[in-house]
């Protein structure tokens, strides 16, 4: 059941979805509205058993309960008044983001090993728990580990820092290891049942593209690949909308040997990562405990760099 303008709208009550299909659609966690208008006729038909033609139906009447289609500027200014930013930890990266790691939308950090990735997604996941004030959200977590890298050590050395209570900042962050990507894949759906049941405002990936590069080698393998990669990216990207939460991947990377000059250093997973995400950051290493961050593509903030340490605390900036 979901409630959309005050009115409860049972599944049942589509058009297309009978007591069957409706269970299905739940034990799945798909059962708002929201998360079945933003599906495509295949993923549906898939999950549910369904034609094509079928599922094509009960995604529409879903659109049509919730009024989807075509909105004024001034509407989707009204829904962007509901973004929210998380703070990095360090105001000079916060600056260069503008203001923070944003909701609604999705934040991919790329970098070689060592560069930060992994502790910008701890620093995030305590972070989010703040209060606003502070640059949270006083919301939860949902961390999917694809490389064995969640320390809880190093969430109760940031909580301590931000002055969280360590086991309740343990309890509000829910993680689950990927073993494969379809594991991953399947936590991220999953992910749709928690964030229904709890109010989560972070939903990390660390790292994206790990599992589907172990399990799709080779060439003739790419395109494959890359369809699972799209559809892993557009789950997680509904999850941002349909919660107003941030999604934060992390990426690994190769050398483009094709590149003569400056940085060959390349993020995996080519434009289908690239499109899907809003806002992308190389993190690089510096000098000792330094980090540096560039800011390559944003929908509204240029270009930009910035220099951020890592302590035993959490992030902090260079100075």
């Amino acid at each position: 059941m979901t409630e959309q303008d005050g009115n409860d709208v049972e599944l049942e009550d589509l058009k297309g979805v009978g007591a069957k299909t409706a269970e299905k659609l739940t034990d799945a966690g798909y059962d708002d509205l929201m998360s079945i208008a933003t599906m495509s006729s295949g993923d549906l038909g898939e999950l549910a058993d369904l034609g094509e033609k079928k599922s094509q139906k009960i995604i529409t009447a879903a659109r049509q309960e919730l009024d989807l289609g075509f909105e004024t500027g001034k509407d989707k200014y009204e829904t962007q008044k509901e973004m929210r930013k998380i703070t990095t930890g360090s105001p000079d990266f916060d600056e260069m983001l503008g203001g923070g790691v944003e909701t609604q939308s999705i934040t991919e950090f790329y970098g070689e090993y060592g560069s930060a990735k992994t502790q910008l997604s701890h620093q995030l996941s305590v972070n989010v728990q703040r209060p606003e004030e502070e640059g949270g959200l006083e919301r939860g977590v949902v961390f999917i580990d694809t490389e064995d890298t969640f320390t809880p050590l190093r969430i109760e050395q940031m909580a301590e820092e931000a002055g969280l209570d360590v086991d309740e900042a343990l309890d509000n962050i829910h993680v689950a290891r990927a073993y494969n990507s379809d594991h991953q894949m399947l936590l991220a759906d999953e992910a749709q049942d928690i964030c229904q049941q709890e109010d989560i405002g972070l939903i990390v990936v660390d790292s994206l593209t790990a599992q589907f590069r172990a399990d799709y080698v080779g060439r003739g393998e790419l395109a494959p690949r890359q369809q699972k990669l799209n559809r892993h990216m557009n789950t997680l990207l509904r999850l941002a909308n349909s919660h107003n939460a941030a999604v934060v991947v992390t990426n690994q990377v190769m050398s483009n040997p094709d590149q003569m000059f400056g940085d060959p250093t390349k993020a995996i997973g080519g434009h289908i990562v690239a499109h899907n995400s809003a806002v992308r950051v190389y993190l690089r290493k510096g000098k000792k405990d330094k980090r540096v961050g560039r800011l390559v593509d944003s929908p509204y903030m240029p270009e930009g760099e910035t220099i951020f340490r890592i302590t035993d605390g959490g992030i902090v900036d260079a100075t």
